[in-house]
């Protein structure tokens, strides 16, 4: 398999199924009546995996890879499977921190593409396949599996796993999974089993209810993660983590009442080392330090509150190069960027990336200083320019602007 070939099995991935990433709210195929065919075509790899389920609208991430850098230090093999990937593709699908091979991903896709007719899968249900038959073939101790979207209809939601959790519920995709916090909770309930314990980690009681009554109806125990008190750190900066720390101690405890074996070293190492083990970038992750230079992929309107909160309590004059998708209320963005700031707004490279000329009149009337550039990489240079000593550059705004920027400037 040459460089070349991998790249057009690649694109051919990413064009010729319909793909969320690309498409936005038409490629979002609900239900699980392909992923159940694609399964039993490829002789349901999902059913021979300890798999633990992890849901939420922000930090299911974070709290996944914790999950994975704490069970790696105890010396389990732990398969990843996290999205949307920032870089290559293959960084969704990982076995002990390294990404799937890409012969695997080159043969598997020749694979796919003599699937019958009657089988017509999104991208993202590939793709899940693929984890699947990865960690099948890897024959990994555990396989920690990330929703992709929502929870009940997610692919995601055909393995029977050994425990779930829901990090927290907020407002995010309400075209596809509802214009409330509670139909947004009742779509990532869903992906609660019949007799299989839940971590709930979301401090809202509204939110707490609609789990804890899930959960009653599938009689499954239901862990509520924010009763935990804990001293433990993470190389994961960001205020936001302690509350992901939670979810994944919540975790590792219930494991261990299974009868896992896991250390009081291998959490503690496990946490403090979560990028070096599992290879997780993206979250408040410190890019430079001269000039201090911080990405972060929040891009929904709590993550977001989270993120610039903190930059808030920073005395740093702040560079801020932001960019969004299409469905983003940059009506709501605006009211909570930072004040002591100037910003490059930019258009992420994808298909659904919004150029910042659509909602320049927005910009114009929120009386902010900024500028506005076609493409990522022009606005943070620019922003590195114009940066003066005991001043920072933030990137975000979105996983895609994130992802453009590490992609020109990641030396790996």
């Amino acid at each position: 398999m040459t460089k070349e070939q991998y790249q057009n099995a690649i694109e051919w991935l990413f064009v010729q199924m319909p793909n969320y990433q690309i498409d936005g709210q038409k490629a979002y195929k609900p239900g699980l009546g392909n992923i159940i065919k694609l399964c039993n075509f490829f002789g349901n790899p999902q059913a021979t995996l300890k798999t633990i389920h992890i849901g939420g609208t922000n930090g299911k991430g974070s709290t996944s890879n914790m999950l994975a850098s704490i069970l790696q230090e105890q010396g389990y093999k732990v398969g990843l499977y996290n999205s949307p990937h920032l870089i290559d593709f293959t960084e969704r699908i990982k076995v002990n921190g390294k990404n799937a091979e890409k012969t695997f991903v080159y043969d598997f896709i020749q694979r796919l593409k003599n699937l019958p007719e009657t089988i017509l899968p999104s991208f993202f249900e590939f793709t899940t396949i693929m984890a699947f038959e990865y960690f099948r073939q890897q024959n990994v101790d555990f396989a920690i599996i990330e929703v992709g979207l929502g929870g009940r209809l997610d692919s995601t939601n055909i393995i029977q796993p050994m425990i779930s959790a829901i990090t927290n519920v907020a407002l995010d995709h309400q075209n596809i999974l509802g214009e409330t916090i509670e139909e947004i909770a009742a779509e990532k309930a869903g992906i609660i089993k019949p007799h299989t314990p839940i971590i709930s980690g979301d401090e809202n009681p509204l939110v707490k209810n609609i789990i804890r009554k899930k959960a009653e109806e599938n009689t499954a125990q239901w862990i509520d993660a924010t009763t935990i008190s804990h001293q433990y750190e993470t190389d994961l900066q960001g205020k936001y983590q302690q509350k992901n720390i939670r979810v994944a101690i919540a975790l590792i405890e219930e494991l261990k009442r299974m009868g896992i074996t896991i250390s009081e070293s291998a959490i503690i190492h496990g946490l403090k080392n979560v990028q070096k083990n599992t290879n997780f970038i993206g979250r408040w992750y410190e890019f430079s330090q001269q000039p201090l230079t911080i990405c972060d992929t929040g891009h929904n309107q709590a993550g977001l509150e989270e993120v610039f909160a903190q930059l808030e309590t920073m005395p740093q004059y702040k560079r801020m190069v932001l960019g969004f998708v299409n469905d983003k209320k940059i009506d709501e963005v605006l009211q909570i960027l930072p004040k002591n700031a100037e910003y490059y707004f930019v258009k992420p490279s994808i298909f659904r990336g919004r150029p910042p000329k659509e909602y320049e009149e927005q910009l114009k009337k929120s009386g902010i200083k900024y500028k506005i550039f076609n493409e990522v990489n022009e606005g943070y240079l620019t922003a590195k320019q114009e940066c003066m000593e005991n001043e920072m550059i933030f990137i975000g705004g979105s996983n895609f602007v994130v992802g453009d920027f590490l992609e020109k400037n990641l030396v790996v």
